[in-house]
């Protein structure tokens, strides 16, 4: 048999791009997000410093999470809901230009010449709330202009473009935040936001279809029922929620750079994570030909409490920075998992209230566990909450593993539910 050209060997492994040229408003999304991202990112490391340095608490940086998750289920639930009633293009525009002035909103704390405490929590729950009404939009848009067969790819370069800003993003506010003060960082955020309502103006109409109900209650709870009913997606909600609850230390990266005696290596704390993601996104092409994408969500979130601990032990920077990048590439991994079995297995007619459901599982999870790391900071120190959390998470992993066996046991080429989203009408590509 002849021995494949290394050409071909690089072209397997690299990201797969064919969602990128079959759909013009993928390509816009991606550029938008790419964009957006940064601009969030730089405003996610100058907020929890500036309540640092207003409080010298653990606990008051970890209250950002307690803040957040109430409007964070709420609007995730009814921006669900919301999806599948209404023009979806219309509700990613509108938070869009909401998120940019809860920006303004910061940027005019941070000029005052004493700052306030408790506009910063204002703005965190304000942000949440938008981005609970976004984000089912914008997850059920994708299984709408992107064909099925390029669902994994499409996660992929999500994940990619999602991590460089998470690279970008922290690195630059670090060294922002430190020469040019949290006001700048700020305004930053308000120009990437300006331009991204700009380019989301230009997305195509996505109406709903015809026979669509407005939002209620009882189409939340008709979602939730069918969620409920089945066991892989309920399993990928669960693994989810219990690595980013016992196993996201996030808040308190700045104490934990603090007793690492390395306070400049903040900004890089917060990126480390993104780096290992966009290494194995790089890498990517190789998922495209996977069948078995539960294994995916368990292995990643096994390998993501196993760093995370090992980032909690270790007293060097150096190796600390290298465990929060394999814990990104393990979040990353099972990050795919989940959105391709989404993708792949939930009809079009539920797709709104169900990425309400996500957003909660990916969402509700870090918020407290944020809250849990604060806590524990403030009670056994910052290293031991950090080390504790990730030995719990690989725990949790694999008891959930063990309770729900047919998210292990997914084949998206025999699972039922894939093969009756397979046979439907495929999404209509724009721009191809």
């Amino acid at each position: 048999m002849p021995e494949e050209p290394p050409a071909s060997r690089l072209r397997s492994i690299l990201p797969d791009l064919a969602p990128w040229r079959a759909s013009a408003d993928f390509r816009l999304l991606w550029v938008q997000g790419l964009i957006t991202n940064f601009g969030s990112f730089m405003a996610m490391v100058a907020l929890p410093l500036q309540i640092k340095e207003l409080t010298d608490s653990p606990l008051a940086v970890g209250a950002m999470g307690a803040v957040e998750l109430v409007p964070l289920v709420v609007f995730g639930l009814y921006g669900g809901a919301l999806a599948d009633a209404v023009d979806r293009r219309k509700v990613i525009l509108a938070t869009e230009a909401g998120l940019g002035l809860l920006a303004l909103i910061l940027l005019v704390n941070a000029l005052l010449p004493n700052p306030l405490l408790w506009p910063l929590y204002v703005v965190a729950a304000g942000v949440s709330a938008l981005a609970g009404l976004q984000r089912p939009a914008l997850d059920s848009l994708m299984a709408r202009i992107v064909p099925h067969d390029q669902l994994t790819a499409a996660a992929a370069l999500n994940a990619l473009r999602w991590q460089l800003g998470a690279i970008a993003g922290p690195s630059l506010a670090g060294l922002v935040v430190a020469y040019a003060g949290t006001a700048t960082a700020y305004a930053t955020t308000i120009g990437t936001f300006t331009v991204s309502v700009v380019m989301c103006a230009r997305l195509t109409p996505a109406p709903p279809a015809h026979d669509a109900r407005k939002p209620s209650l009882r189409g939340i709870a008709e979602g939730a029922r069918y969620a409920w009913s089945r066991p892989v997606l309920l399993g990928t909600y669960a693994v989810d929620l219990a690595a980013m609850f016992f196993a996201f230390p996030n808040a308190i990266f700045p104490f934990l750079a603090e007793s690492l005696h390395a306070d400049w290596s903040l900004g890089l704390m917060y990126a480390a994570g993104s780096a290992g993601s966009v290494l194995l996104s790089l890498t990517s092409g190789w998922t495209s030909r996977v069948r078995r994408h539960g294994l995916f969500v368990v292995v990643g979130a096994v390998v993501w409490g196993a760093a995370m601990a090992g980032a909690g032990l270790i007293g060097n920077v150096w190796l600390v920075l290298g465990c929060l990048a394999v814990a990104g590439a393990g979040d990353m991994l099972s990050g795919l998992g989940r959105s391709t079995i989404w993708n792949q297995t939930i009809p079009e007619e539920l797709r709104g209230r169900l990425a309400g459901i996500e957003v909660l599982s990916y969402s509700v999870g870090p918020q407290l566990g944020q809250v849990r790391a604060g806590a524990m900071a403030g009670w056994t120190g910052t290293r031991a909450a950090v080390w504790s959390g990730g030995v719990a998470c690989v725990a949790a992993v694999g008891l959930l593993a063990a309770a729900l066996p047919k998210l292990i046991t997914y084949d998206s080429a025999t699972d039922e539910d894939a093969a009756r989203r397979r046979a439907a009408k495929q999404p209509t590509t724009t721009g191809a």
